[in-house]
């Protein structure tokens, strides 16, 4: 299970929390922009947009969990077991693989507005990467500076909403929850007042108890309504630094340790790796869970014009700064 989300300073950020019971070997990954994407059921394209992201490479092929192109698109994947229902190959439809979805979209796409013109004739098929790697069940975020957007492929059809959170994790469908918001509206960063009743002596006796209430379990749906207050009460400074520091600590809400979620005896979920991009700059940083200091990798220091993959392994131990 896991959350994205987008922040705002004075540069747009995304990014993403990777929570599992074990890695696949996921790289930080550049694909140039003369790496040839090969789709299934559509035309091969060989000039493209650029982009990094976490990836895992099976044959040469970059299997992106999430991404940003050079343009300041980013888009990621997140798990929606049970309600992604993927069709077959349709007439008249661009036909694109489950595991093609991110590349398909970041080559060719430089903001969501134009994006939203090639949903309107998409159709996500159920076909597998390989006997090895079924389908995966997932709903993505694809967002920009100006808007964000959840995709879902569901039993009646692709479902395009505008997500005014910035938030995504799991299950239910995004519709269902948004409108569990309704549930937290008393909400408040802010000291509560006495509401209960006038005649009695109330009174704060703690900071941070306008937030009592807020939901602090592992669940997808109790995530997505702390991501989501956090993430729209947050406040940093626009330096690099400080709003690179403050996402982390937006996704830092929801981080899960080892033993807090069992998914079978001996083998629990963890937040493998938390990730964060300043979308228009192309720097791409990540935390992983056993490396708590932040790794950049720069786009724009890459090799761009190449048509090789370029893969950055995962620094996943941690590295502590002594100062004595």
């Amino acid at each position: 299970m896991c959350t994205a989300a987008t922040y705002q300073t004075k540069d747009f950020y995304f990014g993403r929390t990777l929570d599992y019971e074990f890695s696949y070997g996921e790289d930080i990954t550049v694909t140039p922009r003369r790496y040839p994407f090969r789709f299934r059921h559509l035309d091969a394209v060989k000039n493209h947009y650029a982009m990094v992201g976490m990836a895992h490479v099976a044959d040469n092929y970059p299997l992106y969990y999430d991404a940003v192109n050079e343009k300041g698109l980013c888009m990621a994947g997140l798990n929606f077991v049970g309600n992604a229902v993927y069709q077959k190959e349709t007439p008249g439809k661009d036909n694109v693989a489950q595991f093609e979805l991110i590349p398909w979209l970041l080559c060719q796409c430089a903001t969501v507005q134009e994006a939203r013109k090639l949903l309107g004739k998409l159709c996500i098929v159920d076909t597998p990467f390989s006997r090895d790697l079924p389908v995966a069940q997932l709903h993505w975020m694809l967002a920009d500076k100006r808007e964000a957007v959840v995709i879902e492929s569901m039993q009646d059809g692709l479902r395009v909403h505008d997500n005014p959170v910035g938030v995504l994790t799991n299950n239910p469908p995004f519709e269902e929850q948004i409108f569990n918001l309704n549930n937290y509206m008393s909400l408040s960063p802010d000291p509560p007042a006495n509401r209960f009743c006038c005649k009695l002596p109330l009174q704060a006796y703690s900071r941070g108890m306008g937030a009592l209430g807020l939901p602090g379990d592992l669940s997808s749906q109790s995530r997505f309504v702390r991501a989501a207050f956090v993430r729209l009460h947050s406040v940093s400074g626009d330096t690099e630094e400080e709003s690179v520091s403050q996402f982390f600590h937006i996704l830092g809400s929801v981080d899960q340790p080892r033993g807090s979620c069992v998914v079978e005896p001996g083998k629990y979920e963890v937040t493998l790796c938390t990730t964060c991009c300043n979308a228009d700059r192309g720097l791409y940083y990540y935390t992983t869970y056993e490396n708590h200091q932040i790794t950049a990798v720069d786009l724009h220091r890459a090799p761009l014009e190449g048509s090789e993959l370029i893969r950055y392994p995962m620094i996943l131990t941690e590295q502590i700064m002594r100062q004595n």
